[in-house]
């Protein structure tokens, strides 16, 4: 980047450059000089701006070399903050490590929050509608169960719990797969 119109550049721009090239940074955008340039003429209004307000605070007529080295001094302290020392933060680390962890409530595998918690717990009934079961049906499930030979996976005691329930109760109904029907 450092080829091409170095000659029409301001002074402040070849000394960006030149700064750039000496940290070893050879390539770079157009635009990075002139942000530099922004950020710099930035701090040095800045600057002369506190030194201004220091040097009429003590009543002087000119700003003078104190009054630039407070300002610069004060601009340091309020933008940039130091970490505590190595031993300070031993200290913390220490104290802080003497409080044990909480014991584990749940037990080997994955910690999972209530079931009142979770999305895989029902949320929902269902109402089934109680209506009349009609003559015809019960006569198919008579002939059904007259079969000579029924198939093995039908339930045996379906007769008997249907014997023993009243007319307008909900049953539960269950037709097996594989029967053939006499005909």
């Amino acid at each position: 980047m450092a080829e091409g119109g170095e000659e029409d550049l301001p002074r402040d721009a070849k000394i960006v450059k030149t700064l750039l090239k000496s940290m070893g940074v050879d390539d770079y955008e157009p635009r990075v000089v002139h942000q530099f340039l922004e950020l710099w003429y930035r701090y040095v209004v800045d600057v002369l701006s506190d030194a201004q307000v220091y040097s009429e605070h003590a009543g002087k007529a000119s700003i003078d070399s104190d009054d630039i080295k407070l300002a610069i001094q004060s601009k340091v302290n309020f933008s940039f903050s130091q970490p505590p020392p190595r031993e300070v933060l031993l200290e913390l680390a220490r104290n802080r490590n003497k409080i044990p962890l909480p014991k584990s409530i749940a037990g080997p595998g994955v910690p999972l929050p209530p079931e009142q918690d979770t999305l895989i717990n029902p949320n929902y009934q269902l109402a089934i509608a109680k209506k009349q079961i009609s003559q015809p049906e019960e006569t198919e499930e008579d002939e059904e169960s007259a079969d000579p030979n029924p198939a093995p996976n039908q339930n045996p005691s379906l007769p008997h719990e249907k014997a023993d329930m009243p007319q307008g109760t909900p049953q539960r109904v269950s037709f097996p797969l594989g029967a053939k029907r006499p005909r």
